[in-house]
């Protein structure tokens, strides 16, 4: 079973302005509302791509209970915990430039997180558990790593997709897969990343200090996959006009774990991984199987290089 965990979940109010003017009386062109949180996107595009994942985290007041709902349309399972106060509302702009505000969340006490403790103890061997996003008021930055030690020699394969100070407490918890773009692996590394080969650099760093695997996004510059069978995986970004930024990284994690589960091959896992993520960036959405399988077609000369 896949479950993921989304600490902090939101609504997304998503809306498209032509030519926002701060300081003055805007107009939406369009809107749309969204369950949002990076564990919740991971769900909903495995869900698309033919696995079923359990969505877990805290919810809270009248957005918390909208968020379920709207994720149990999708088909996606939860087993969410309800917290005190209201999940957050986290709006994202379309105009010349996409512009996000997000909301802070709830607060999370020790008891709640005891009950999602509890939750995670009940994880076994070959279950598949993904760690993303950020964390709400109340809970420590070792919250991920705390997971992990919690879970080790559980057999759980642990996917974290964070930033920072999550991303870097979890490294020597040996985690299956860590998935920083390059603008989070430039501030992890205090330096620029502007190319694959730059970016493999620090991927191979992070798998010396304990990842299994490093799987870099970058955008419009492609991808990067360091394997731990010593393989390298680069791609050029798939060809297309890019609508949306927003869970770009969550499909991208969601295809190479369907990629990875479906035969165990790194080199479909990453291929898979960048269609997914590049898909959700040519939509006005998260991912959709039939545009990932366009695009599994026609970017076969995208990817190259195993060394």
């Amino acid at each position: 079973m896949i479950f993921t965990v989304t600490l902090n979940p939101s609504l997304d109010y998503i809306v498209s302005v032509d030519h926002f003017q701060a300081g003055g009386i805007n107009r939406t062109r369009d809107e749309i509302i969204l369950p949002g949180g990076k564990g919740i996107n991971v769900a909903i595009v495995l869900k698309r791509l033919g696995f079923g994942a359990r969505a877990l985290g805290f919810t809270a007041g009248f957005t918390g209970r909208e968020i379920q709902k709207l994720l149990e349309e999708t088909g996606v399972e939860t087993d969410f915990i309800h917290v005190s106060g209201n999940s957050r509302i986290n709006v994202k702009m379309r105009s010349d430039q996409e512009t996000e505000i997000n909301g802070r969340g709830p607060q999370i006490t020790e008891a709640d997180l005891d009950q999602l403790f509890a939750q995670l103890d009940q994880l076994k061997q070959e279950d598949v558990l993904v760690l993303s996003g950020s964390t709400p008021s109340g809970v420590q930055r070792t919250i991920y790593m705390d997971i992990m030690k919690r879970l080790e020699n559980r057999g759980v394969m642990i996917t974290v997709d964070a930033e920072g100070e999550l991303l870097g407490k979890v490294l020597s918890c040996h985690p299956f897969l860590v998935k920083p773009n390059h603008h989070e692996l430039s501030e992890l590394f205090q330096t620029t990343i502007e190319t694959r080969e730059e970016a493999l650099i620090c991927a191979k760093k992070l798998q010396e200090a304990g990842a299994r695997n490093v799987l870099v996004s970058m955008a419009e510059k492609g991808a990067v996959l360091q394997s731990e069978t010593g393989e390298t995986y680069l791609a050029e970004a798939p060809r297309g006009r890019v609508k949306n930024s927003v869970g770009a990284g969550d499909s991208m994690v969601a295809g190479f774990l369907a990629g990875y589960l479906r035969n165990h091959s790194y080199e479909e896992a990453f291929r898979l991984a960048v269609c997914t993520g590049s898909a959700a960036a040519f939509s006005d959405g998260l991912a959709e199987e039939k545009d990932v399988l366009t695009l599994l077609e026609q970017s076969r000369d995208c990817f190259y290089g195993t060394v």
